[in-house]
């Protein structure tokens, strides 16, 4: 038998199987990170850390509609007093969670170049993968108060080694693979075809992989994931196709996703019987200026707005937030 991969489609058989059938749940996951101009190369250094104080308003803002949030923390954040300071007490008490995120070009030890194609965590030497992930690991531990359970990849670059090490490092369940996106151009992975529902990656029980959520709209929906990348090589051919009303793709984050976008997803996604939702956004949105999506304090109001509409959708159509540990309690391994 071969080695089971994270970067490799599932089979049927490893689908995770539920306790409680017919149960809706969403995840909320936080890429929890550095600020740095996206538009430019990647660099070491030259980054900052000003938006970490943000970082409790939006907790308290979970904690009141009853959400846990899950940060999924990257170096610069996981060795930074501040947000220890800031989330120490919530994790150790429940309210919050916390991951990894592997940055590999801030995330130490420093061996490879930093370029385009070494972004990508599993395209490192296994044994520096490892290295920055286990140190990375012990770095959150010790900085929030819990051992980490969940991973994601930064630019979701997961390889052919992750899934051992994420099992070495007793990291339950993995949540890089991002269906229906497709990262080869930038010589990362391709997701596309990638189911939306958990599955095991391995034996039942072994490692989890979590997907983001990501749905086609439209009356050309079914036909999406082999659609949609052709449509990709055309000029302007996903939008005009979503402008048309024809296809439309749908990740479910405020990052680039309008409201009624994200809540005709979420019903798609109950249409679709998915068993559990999993959202996600960059920290360094809750300031404005710091990423392409929250520029002004004015789209700063609307991305808080964005998530109470959500939450008040997700509570009317019977889908309750989750956590990792309640997720882990919830499969049924035999």
């Amino acid at each position: 038998m071969g080695i089971t991969r994270i970067i490799d489609r599932p089979g049927p058989d490893a689908k995770v199987q539920w306790r409680e059938r017919g149960e809706r749940r969403f995840l909320l996951t936080v890429d929890t990170e550095e600020e740095f101009d996206w538009s430019q190369p990647l660099k070491r250094t030259g980054h900052s850390l000003d938006t970490i104080p943000r970082l409790r308003k939006f907790q308290q803002f979970c904690e009141g509609h009853g959400v846990v949030p899950v940060y999924l923390i990257d170096y610069p954040i996981a060795t930074s007093t501040l947000a220890g300071e800031i989330l120490r007490d919530a994790v150790i008490a429940g309210r919050a969670e916390v991951g990894v995120q592997l940055h590999p070009w801030v995330s130490p030890p420093h061996e490879e170049e930093v370029t385009p194609r070494n972004s990508f965590a599993g395209n490192l030497p296994p044994k520096l993968e490892r290295d920055k992930l286990l140190k990375l690991r012990d770095a959150i531990e010790q900085n929030f108060g819990a051992p980490p359970l969940i991973y994601r990849a930064g630019r979701y670059g997961v390889g052919p080694n992750t899934a051992g090490f994420l099992r070495e490092a007793g990291i339950a369940i993995d949540t890089s693979v991002r269906s229906n996106f497709d990262y080869r151009a930038g010589q990362g992975p391709d997701f596309r075809g990638f189911p939306l529902e958990p599955w095991w990656v391995g034996a039942a029980g072994e490692l989890m992989e979590l997907p983001l959520t990501t749905l086609f709209s439209g009356p050309l929906r079914r036909f999406g994931p082999a659609l949609y990348p052709w449509l990709g090589k055309l000029p302007h051919g996903t939008a005009l196709a979503a402008r048309l009303g024809l296809l439309e793709r749908i990740p479910l984050t405020p990052e680039g996703t309008r409201i009624d976008e994200a809540l005709r997803g979420i019903d798609l996604a109950i249409e679709a019987d998915l068993p559990l939702l999993v959202f996600s956004f960059h920290s360094p949105s809750l300031s404005p200026g710091y990423t392409p999506y929250v520029r002004r304090d004015a789209e700063l109001d609307d991305f808080y707005e964005w998530w109470r509409r959500a939450f008040e959708h997700l509570a009317r159509r019977g889908v309750r937030p989750t956590t990792v540990r309640e997720i882990m309690a919830c499969v049924a391994l035999a």
